[in-house]
């Protein structure tokens, strides 16, 4: 990547970092007391997601005042540098494989693809890299081609609708730092090992994406080992698909995963899984901790010792649920279109944040190296409006 190019892409990162914390995003020394301005507006705990008996039934739409996620830390000059030049490798990108086999035929990039190759799925990857823009833009391939043949945005929530209905997987409320937590229930497993049953889990962690707010990359597995059994357990080769997914598909998703109750064979399937699992995944494993620590009581369900009581109907929660997050991604991709279908797109500003879009963000740029002065958008504004009020009041 040219000398140029890179700093222009230095000069941009500098500039969203700086939008990010001028709109309000609590510092680190800030965030235990104060709530960070990139998340949606906040709601009542269970507002309108309890039945007439005060049961609640349904998933939460928004987390408390309490949940705030951390402000990341701006990049390293060497990160900004790697990030650039994967940026510049990623954009010129217009066929992807169809499969993983060898000499697949290819076809065009969708927009589907280009929206979700993001500024922060690019990061992600490259932290999973060690940021190695080369290893990450064969892993970004990799993903690509992965979605394709998996069927991640084939799978419609009827295809997997049968897999829920016990209630084994539920997403339901945020932990103290604004992530979905998908509740993960062995005992509740209603059907033999298939290929269906990791599609349904695929579509719950695309659901809990979905469902993060602004300023959230990942999400919390809460997995409930009571009532268990060896037959309703994943055996080691569903262990080891699952744990590939995650690792190579998912990277840096994972925020934490809270395991309790858990039995002896389940201790025996953890240290067979344990090695294969990534250096960077093993310490967001926790084992049978107090989980109020973790997700305020007042999102946290009563059988993992909250003070919701939470009661599964398939037929209200997962319309419910599959609505949500089709109107939460419908906003996302008309945010994208609006902001001129740009991969390297903010996350931020596509989740309705304060963050401002690629093309907000280079107009500024492009304003102050005009002026020689910061682009404020709000005083800019302000400088109309009461320009326009005069004119008013003349006539």
């Amino acid at each position: 990547m040219a000398t140029a190019q890179i700093s222009q892409v230095q000069a941009m990162d500098e500039k969203l970092e700086s939008l990010k914390l001028n709109d309000g995003m609590a510092t680190p020394s800030e965030a235990s007391t104060s709530k960070s301005a990139s998340i949606a507006p906040q709601r009542p705990a269970i507002e309108n997601d309890l039945s007439a008996s005060g049961i609640a039934t349904k998933p939460l739409k928004h987390p408390l005042e309490v949940s705030v996620p951390p402000t990341p830390a701006p990049l390293t000059p060497e990160q900004t540098k790697a990030y650039g030049t994967l940026l510049a490798t990623v954009s010129v990108w217009t066929v992807v494989p169809e499969t993983s086999a060898r000499n697949s035929p290819t076809s065009p990039l969708t927009d589907t693809e280009r929206m979700w190759l993001t500024r922060e799925c690019l990061l992600r990857y490259l932290r999973a890299t060690k940021w190695s823009p080369t290893e990450a833009s064969t892993r970004l391939i990799s993903t690509l081609t992965w979605r394709r043949e998996f069927g991640v945005y084939k799978t419609t929530p009827e295809d997997v609708s049968i897999e829920n209905e016990s209630g084994k997987q539920v997403l339901f409320g945020y932990d103290f730092a604004g992530r979905p937590c998908l509740y993960l229930n062995p005992a509740k497993q209603n059907t033999k090992t298939s290929q269906r049953q990791i599609q349904h889990l695929v579509t719950s962690l695309e659901n809990a994406i979905a469902l993060m707010p602004p300023g959230v990359e990942n999400w919390v597995l809460l997995i409930n080992y009571a009532k268990s059994s060896n037959s309703t357990t994943p055996s080691i080769a569903t262990g080891r698909q699952v744990s590939g997914i995650f690792q190579n598909h998912y990277p840096e998703r994972l925020g934490k995963a809270l395991m309790i109750n858990l039995p002896w064979f389940v201790w025996g399937f953890f240290k067979v899984i344990t090695p294969i699992l990534d250096p960077l995944t093993r310490p967001k494993l926790a084992f049978n901790e107090d989980l109020r620590k973790h997700v305020p009581p007042a999102q946290l369900i009563n059988t993992h010792g909250g003070d919701i009581e939470f009661e599964y109907n398939h037929d209200v929660y997962w319309p419910t649920l599959n609505e949500l997050a089709a109107q939460r991604r419908q906003e996302y991709e008309e945010r994208w279109i609006r902001g001129g279908k740009r991969i390297g797109e903010s996350e931020m500003y596509l989740k309705g944040g304060n963050g401002k879009s690629l093309a907000e963000t280079e107009e500024a740029e492009k304003r102050e190296g005009e002026t020689g002065q910061k682009f404020d958008g709000e005083a800019a504004q302000k400088v109309d409006e009461e320009a326009i009020q005069k004119v008013e009041r003349r006539d």
